[in-house]
C-alpha cells in the first residue's frame, strides 16, 4: 500500500502517505485539479473495483466512488473534458472485458459508457491531438492470443469505432504519441508467445498502420518514454525465456511524409460567346464575391 515522492532536483525518494488498499496492474492519472486517481487493480487474488485520489498537498489518500466493474490490466486516460476513461482489462479469473467507464472528478462519481467491439486487456491507450482516444491490440482470453484489432473512442459521442488493424498481433506492449502526431507501437508478446522485435506507426489521418524499424532486441512488458528532442526511449521488460532485461534503445521518428500536391486539371476554355473572355482568376473572384 506504500507510495513515494521522487524529488528530480535532489535525486532522491521519500515515503509519503500510505494508500488505503494494497493493490498492483492498476493505473495512475494526473488530473487537472492536480490530484491523481489511482482506479482498480489486482490484490493477489481478485481484481478490485475501489479508486482512492491522493492530495499532493496533504501528501494523503482518501477513497472516491468505485468503478461499476472490477478490472486490471486495463487503461486510464484524461480527457480534454477532464474526465478519465477507463477502458477494458480483465475481471477476475483473467476474464477479458469490453466495458467502458467514465469518472468525472467534479462530483467524484463513475458513469458506463459505451463498450469496446472487442474485449481485451494488457492493451494500450493513447491520447490523439484531435481528443480521440485510441486503444491497441491487447490480449483476449475467448482466443487466448493478443488481437491485431485497434479502436477509436470519440468522447463528444461517447461511442467506439473500428479502425485499421496492425500488421502483427500484440499485448504487453508500449505506444507513444510522437510529435508529429503518429503513434508508435513497439515489441510486446506476439501471437507464437514469444517477445517481439516488430514496431509499427498509426496515422490518425489515414487510419492506418505501417511497418518501422525493429527494436535490436525482442521485448515484452518494458517502458518507452518520450524524450525532449523527439525521440523515444525503450528500456529493459523481459525477453525470450522470460530473461529479465537491462537494455535500452532509442528510436528516431521518421519526419512525416508531405503530401503530394494534387495537380489541378486545366479547365476548358469558355466557349466564345461575342462577349471579352475573362481570365479563370478574374472569373473566380466574381463567383466567390
Amino acid at each position: 500500500m506504500s507510495a513515494e515522492l521522487y524529488d528530480p532536483a535532489l535525486g532522491t525518494w521519500t515515503a509519503t502517505g500510505n494508500l488505503n488498499t494494497a493493490r498492483f496492474i492498476h493505473t495512475a492519472t494526473l488530473l487537472s485539479n492536480g490530484k491523481v486517481l489511482v482506479a482498480a487493480g489486482f490484490d493477489g487474488v481478485n481484481a478490485l473495483a475501489s479508486a482512492e485520489l491522493y492530495d499532493p498537498d496533504s501528501g494523503m489518500w482518501s477513497k472516491t466512488d468505485s468503478l461499476n466493474i472490477a478490472r486490471d490490466a486495463h487503461t486510464a486516460s484524461l480527457l480534454p473534458n477532464g474526465m478519465v476513461l477507463v477502458a477494458a482489462g480483465f475481471a477476475t479469473g483473467f476474464v477479458s472485458l469490453s466495458s467502458a467507464e467514465l469518472y468525472d472528478p467534479d462530483s467524484g462519481m463513475w458513469s458506463k459508457t459505451d463498450s469496446l467491439n472487442i474485449a481485451r486487456g494488457v492493451h494500450t491507450a493513447s491520447l490523439l491531438p484531435n481528443g480521440m482516444v485510441l486503444v491497441v491490440a491487447g490480449g483476449d482470453d475467448s482466443s487466448g492470443q493478443p488481437s491485431v484489432s485497434a479502436e477509436l473512442y470519440n468522447p463528444a459521442s461517447g461511442m467506439w469505432s473500428t479502425t485499421g488493424s496492425l500488421n502483427t498481433a500484440r499485448e504487453e506492449h508500449t505506444a507513444s504519441l510522437l510529435p508529429n502526431g503518429m503513434v508508435l507501437v513497439a515489441g510486446g508478446l506476439d501471437s507464437s508467445g514469444q517477445p517481439s522485435v516488430s514496431a509499427e506507426l498509426y496515422d490518425p489521418r489515414l487510419g492506418t498502420w505501417t511497418a518501422t524499424g525493429n527494436l535490436n532486441t525482442a521485448r515484452r512488458e518494458h517502458t518507452a518514454s518520450l524524450l525532449p528532442n523527439g525521440m523515444v526511449l525503450v528500456a529493459a521488460g523481459r525477453g525470450t525465456g522470460f530473461v529479465v532485461l537491462s537494455s535500452a534503445e532509442l528510436y528516431d521518428p521518421p519526419p512525416r511524409p508531405t503530401p503530394t500536391p494534387r495537380s489541378r486539371p486545366t479547365p476548358a476554355p469558355r466557349p466564345n460567346t461575342g462577349q471579352t473572355q475573362q481570365s479563370g482568376m478574374e472569373l473566380g473572384l466574381r463567383i466567390s464575391s
